[in-house]
């Protein structure tokens, strides 16, 4: 039975995200690599259900220097290769997107988003997303679309907020991941960039915290099963 997820992380985490606890929940044996801290990439075998590929400070400009995340476009060549369920979140689209020949840059007006910002579905989003939903972001970076990709979802300042490669390959742009405590260990974080442009106030960010948080919650929750435990379609 297939029933092993990878997740793959670039910083030193306390494991109380939505992936880690939810896919615990839902009963899959979870294994956690760090290539930061030298921790090498599983080989994919019958037992992997999938894959998750957390955000991270790093960026795809840091190839040439970090040389673990050169191992990672390696390893994501391979599962995209099988087409292995996978999930990119953040830094994680952005290795995907870059992997498929997809360029990643910063915005051209020099702007992020650190805060709660809305999402649209596309015309193409289907199942996958139903409605507009506030999703939690903290990037400087952008990916484009990869050829052959579908675009499942948009947003005002950063078009490209997710998409579906194949039939098992996922990119957000944005954390849903990130639950309210996490956020605000954020907020409270030596790094958090609120004087940046494009970046909203803590006083922004703590008015629709309450209200984005649970409607972006169990729109993951159902995204996570539906990737992870429906029969996974391969070529």
């Amino acid at each position: 039975m297939n029933n092993k997820i990878i997740l793959i992380d670039h910083h030193d985490n306390p494991g109380d995200d939505r992936v880690a606890i939810h896919l615990d929940k839902t009963g899959f044996e979870l294994d956690l690599r760090c290539p930061f801290k030298g921790d090498a990439l599983p080989d994919i075998d019958d037992g992997t259900a999938g894959a998750v590929i957390y955000g991270g400070a790093q960026s795809v400009g840091d190839l040439e220097r970090l040389l673990f995340l050169r191992d990672e476009i390696d390893w994501i060549r391979r599962a995209i290769k099988i087409d292995l369920p996978l999930l990119g979140i953040c830094l994680g689209a952005q290795l995907i997107a870059h992997t498929l020949g997809a360029k990643v840059r910063p915005h051209k007006q020099g702007l992020c988003e650190f805060g709660y910002y809305e999402v649209s579905p596309t015309e193409n989003a289907g199942d996958w997303f139903s409605g507009k939903m506030l999703v939690t972001q903290a990037h400087y970076e952008q990916f484009e679309l990869p050829d052959g990709a579908v675009l499942l979802a948009t947003g005002k300042t950063f078009p490209n907020q997710a998409f579906r490669y194949q039939n098992n390959i996922f990119a957000l742009q944005f954390h849903p991941e990130v639950t309210a405590d996490i956020f605000k260990r954020w907020q409270n974080s030596d790094w958090a960039f609120f004087n940046e442009a494009g970046a909203q106030t803590r006083e922004e960010q703590d008015a629709v915290i309450r209200q984005a948080d649970p409607v972006q919650e169990q729109w993951f929750h159902g995204f996570l099963d539906r990737l992870f435990l429906r029969p996974a379609i391969s070529h």
